[in-house]
């Protein structure tokens, strides 16, 4: 039986999300709600919601809704996902929860209080291309693991897109680099100091953030990202005997990995599959009893524990030990 979904919100990124949902026989989108109830109903009809609600809180008031996605702004997030699980809800949270490990913390508390599930919506850890990039590395496929490399930015140029907003804790580490940072943190394990560096913008955010991990066994992670860069989306696995580097490591719209040792480089292609759909069927899953999600409370409060820190250690001018 399908699980039944709200989305709180009308948010942009919904447009990626949806299709992989109504292609699911796992997924029923059922509600949507906006806090402008025209704007959800226009929405429920283009995308054949079957409720519009105008208030988020009708969304979760629905007794026949299951489980909610949360695409607010970032500030937003554990909020929400609080406001959620207390209503019966489980709830995929878009990705980054928090910049804050004790808000995530304090959402997962009353995950685990309201027995519902709660997970973060890091799409790309649930393709096939993350896993298979995984196994290569597992198996030693590149030796001994040295250096992560990975990069995501994009050039932004209207000021008041929440994303360069600080009162809704925008920016490009929190937008792009969240990226870069969990794929280091899938390879690398959790980091024991970071060092963080931030260019900051006119808006207030930082609008180009690079910084340096290291992980146990003295492997190094460095990554950029920027709102105001070029088009950019890499990451790589630097080992002792090779390489291996996806050229689209996040959105995972063709991928291939490239399998880089001895002077050749090996293409593998990878069955391509909708990360979107995937997320939420894997909650969809747990929900029915199928098992934990892929992501729960370690990886998201880790994961906000380490933007904390990056962010800690650019304002201080210093390396942060975790």
């Amino acid at each position: 039986m399908p699980v039944k979904w709200g989305i709180i919100s009308t948010a942009d990124i919904n447009r990626r999300l949806i299709p992989g949902a109504q292609a699911s026989d796992e997924v029923e989108l059922l509600a949507v709600g906006s806090r402008d109830r025209a704007r959800a109903e226009e929405f429920a009809r283009r995308w054949g919601i079957e409720r519009a609600y105008g208030s988020y809180e009708e969304v979760l008031a629905d007794p026949d809704v299951e489980a909610v996605y949360i695409p607010l702004p970032n500030s937003m997030h554990c909020e929400w996902s609080i406001r959620a699980l207390e209503a019966g809800k489980h709830v995929l949270c878009e990705k980054p929860m928090s910049r804050h490990a004790a808000d995530v913390e304090a959402a997962f508390d009353v995950s685990e209080r309201t027995g519902r599930l709660l997970t973060e919506a890091f799409m790309y850890r649930h393709n096939p291309q993350t896993k298979r990039l995984e196994e290569l590395v597992d198996v030693g496929a590149i030796g001994e693991l040295r250096v992560i490399r990975s990069t995501f930015s994009y050039s932004l140029h209207d000021a008041g897109n929440i994303r360069l907003r600080t009162d809704v804790e925008g920016g490009s580490l929190m937008d792009v680099g969240c990226y870069c940072v969990s794929g280091s943190r899938l390879l690398g394990g959790e980091p024991e100091v970071v060092y963080g560096r931030q260019l900051t913008g006119p808006t207030g955010t930082d609008w180009v953030f690079a910084g340096m991990m290291r992980f146990p066994g003295d492997v190094l992670a460095l990554f950029d990202c920027g709102t105001t860069l070029p088009e950019r989306d890499e990451l790589e696995a630097i080992g002792s005997e090779g390489s291996i580097f996806l050229d689209d490591p996040w959105h995972c719209r063709n991928p291939v990995i490239e399998l880089r040792r001895d002077g050749e480089v090996e293409r593998i292609a990878v069955e391509p599959a909708d990360s979107y759909r995937l997320e939420l069927e894997d909650l969809g899953t747990a929900i029915r009893g199928g098992g934990a999600p892929l992501l729960g409370r370690e990886d998201a409060v880790a994961q906000a524990r380490t933007i904390e820190a990056l962010y800690r250690s650019a304002a201080e001018g210093r390396p942060v030990e975790l």
